[in-house]
């Protein structure tokens, strides 16, 4: 069976396995690299699955999603907040306490990133060793 696939703007042809479409799927990513790469950079830097994953049970306040995010600064998760704020993926609340409090709230965008974020979580836990080891075995093998 035979595919076209856009390539670094020129067409070819792919040839394709009869059992699978894995050639074709990587094909349509490629093309549709600048549409994906400007949204992925949006979610998967180093702190917004985590802040996502935080608020997606229940809405909270800055200071307690620093404490579950042991390791994050100030400063850092300040700014991924109004970068999540301004996507979309959460939304800010002013409570009226005293002192002022702020609430972040994962907004149904976000939440749609739940089923994707729990299957890389997941998979994050599964291959940790193997991914362990293949770096051991590189490692060694360039001593």
């Amino acid at each position: 069976m035979k595919h076209i696939c856009y390539q670094e703007r020129t067409w070819s042809r792919v040839d394709m396995a009869s059992d699978t479409d894995l050639e074709a799927l990587s094909c349509k990513a490629m093309m549709d690299v600048p549409r994906i790469r400007p949204v992925l950079d949006k979610i998967a830097d180093k702190w917004t699955i985590m802040i996502l994953t935080v608020l997606c049970p229940q809405p909270a306040r800055f200071n307690e999603i620093k404490r579950r995010l042991d390791g994050i600064t100030h400063k850092s998760l300040a700014d991924a907040l109004k970068r999540l704020e301004r996507h979309g993926l959460i939304t800010r609340t002013v409570l009226p306490t005293s002192p002022i409090g702020v609430e972040y709230t994962i907004t149904s965008l976000g939440h749609s990133l739940r089923e994707p974020f729990e299957a890389l979580c997941s998979w994050a836990l599964n291959y940790e060793q193997a991914l362990a080891a293949a770096a051991v075995a590189y490692d060694r093998s360039r001593e």
